[in-house]
């Protein structure tokens, strides 16, 4: 059985003794575990570092071992630009995003986006969101972060992209995903970064589709049904990085 691994806010340094933060203390107690058992820290600046728990009154304290530079991260970069979500659904993109290796995920107020958010409601989402990428993290293997960006508009998100590969499923796409990455990899040898665009249940109002178009946005067709919003994107991902030998 793996040690159990758990993200640490704090930086992690090889052969040291190092006091955990109390939200890890906690986390770790909850695991039930005890004094020299073997646990494995990472701080989201890559690789990890295995060492051994103690105790003393409140407080618990790892002894460090050596730096072990392992990674998990896709040879690629994806952003997943993905409009809000009705519901808990985002709590389920953004674990599975984890999971499959997304870089960033950018979450878009569309305009047919049922869920608004703002003020102390926002900062509460994003913090459980947060909590959802760490937890993720420390299950799925990697030892880097997801990086998480703050809902935003259509507009924002592709600014901040200004990736080559900016994509966007329509069914009236000339081309399919297979289709328009093996030209890209025969025009450009290699691709390191890819964008995603996701609309909500709705879809992109037809003012958001022609402002992506405008922003050089493609149009690309992806199966003969019509997915949800909560697997569309993880569907593009996982397809998107077979394709692409990532």
């Amino acid at each position: 059985m793996a040690d159990p691994r758990f993200y640490c806010p704090i930086p992690v340094l090889a052969e040291q003794e190092l006091e955990l933060p109390a939200s890890v203390a906690h986390h770790v107690r909850v695991r039930r575990l005890t004094d020299g058992d073997t646990v494995v820290l990472f701080d989201g600046r890559g690789g990890e570092i295995a060492g051994v728990l103690s105790f003393a009154e409140k407080k618990a304290f790892v002894l460090m071992g050596q730096h072990a530079p392992k990674e998990a991260e896709l040879s690629g970069e994806i952003t997943l630009i993905q409009a809000l979500p009705s519901g808990d659904k985002m709590d389920w993109i953004i674990e599975k995003a984890v999971e499959l290796g997304v870089h960033r995920l950018i979450p878009v107020a569309a305009q047919r986006s049922v869920l608004r958010l703002s003020g102390p409601r926002l900062e509460k989402r994003l913090e459980h969101w947060r909590g959802i990428i760490t937890s993720a993290s420390e299950q799925c293997g990697r030892n880097r972060l997801m990086h998480l960006g703050a809902p935003q508009s259509l507009e924002q998100a592709l600014a901040a992209t200004p990736s080559r590969q900016r994509l966007l499923c329509d069914p009236e796409a000339a081309y399919t995903l297979a289709q328009h990455l093996a030209a890209s990899l025969q025009e450009q040898k290699e691709v390191s970064a890819l964008s995603l665009l996701i609309g909500p249940e709705g879809g992109w109002s037809p003012d958001e589709v022609a402002s992506a178009a405008r922003q050089g946005v493609t149009k690309i067709k992806f199966g003969s049904r019509v997915l949800r919003t909560e697997t569309a994107g993880l569907a593009l991902v996982a397809a998107s990085t077979a394709l692409l030998s990532w």
